[in-house]
């Protein structure tokens, strides 16, 4: 199972997570978090501006830094007995990675990097159109939704050039 990430974090140098969007290949698994107790001070210009704004749009994302592991556990024993996590930034991975410190989920078993995607038009068309004013840029949940949307239009321009 194919389960794309996506996270929203305060700054590249004093990183820390603010929010993380997961969901499934068949869009019927999805988890979306907000951690209500990040450093706000740590967030620069760009992410109180663009991310931060974003906040508060889903009712009951909120969760406490403390119960960020349970909360992904429990989402991630719903699953397949075989999930591949698919991101396009190495700090997502990482993020993900300080969330589980180290007790991965026993049904994490792989790693997809979408980065290679990036130079596909059917992918970033996909991505770019699924963004509306109703689902911005810089939010996890839409972030990681886009990502599969520009996925599912990658395979099918692939299978459509393999026939």
């Amino acid at each position: 199972m194919l389960i794309f990430l996506d996270t929203e974090f305060t700054d590249f140098i004093e990183c820390e997570l603010i929010s993380l969007g997961l969901i499934s290949e068949d869009g019927r698994h999805e988890l979306y978090v907000e951690v209500q107790d990040f450093d706000r001070l740590k967030c620069n210009a760009f992410v109180q501006s663009a991310v931060c704004s974003s906040l508060g749009r889903i009712v009951g994302a909120q969760v406490r830094k403390t119960e960020l592991k349970n909360r992904l556990n429990a989402w991630f024993a719903t699953l397949a007995h075989s999930v591949t996590i698919a991101c396009d930034s190495q700090h997502d991975r990482d993020l993900l990675a300080d969330i589980f410190d180290g007790e991965w989920p026993k049904n994490l078993t792989g790693w997809f990097d979408l980065r290679p995607l990036l130079d596909s038009e059917a992918f970033n068309r996909s991505v770019a159109q699924y963004h509306t004013k109703d689902r911005p840029w810089h939010h996890a949940l839409f972030d990681a939704q886009a990502h599969r949307v520009g996925w599912l239009a990658w395979v099918a321009e692939k299978n459509k050039r393999e026939t």
